[in-house]
């Protein structure tokens, strides 16, 4: 093989073999990225609990269902498509609320606090879906996953959470 033949096999070994160094060393640049991703997190978990999640939860509980007292029945779900936008954007809040609570810094483990809050941002994402729908049963039984979610994880992690409302004292 000649000096030219030699340039030429090089030249295509190179122009074959670039593209996959180039896309090992993007892989690797992103993985080295993500690792050393540095999230602020400052509020600890109670801080999200009581100021971004609880809220959005309740209203999502407040506005699911039905109640009956002296005064009679009263439908609580929204009855305009304004009310049904707002608790879509409330459910949207729980679905980041679940992703904030899984963040390093703020997971308790990565085991079974994972589970609990990817189940919270799938109760979310089930609550925006019934919302954008307006789908009073859907949405309904997504505040029933949501409720057996917080549950599930308070029970967990902080039992005490659960019984204050029983005993009458609070946090």
């Amino acid at each position: 093989m000649n000096l030219d033949g030699v340039y030429q096999l090089r030249r295509l070994l190179f122009l074959l073999g670039f593209p996959l160094l180039v896309g090992c060393s993007n892989e690797q640049s992103e993985e080295l990225a993500a690792s050393e991703a540095v999230y602020n997190t400052q509020l600890d978990t109670q801080q999200i609990m009581s100021l971004v999640l609880e809220p959005a939860s309740d209203i999502l509980w407040d506005s699911a269902g039905w109640v009956m007292d002296a005064a009679g029945y009263e439908d609580l779900y929204p009855t305009t498509d304004e009310g049904w936008d707002f608790v879509r954007a409330q459910a949207a809040i729980v679905v980041e609320s679940g992703n904030m609570l899984a963040l390093p810094g703020r997971a308790e483990d990565n085991d079974a606090w994972m589970i609990y809050s990817e189940g919270l941002s799938e109760a979310g994402l089930l609550a925006m879906k019934a919302a954008a729908e307006q789908n009073e049963e859907d949405f309904f039984q997504a505040g029933a996953q949501l409720y057996s979610v917080c549950t599930a994880c308070h029970q967990a992690y902080n039992p005490d959470i659960n019984s204050r409302f029983v005993d009458g004292s609070s946090q």
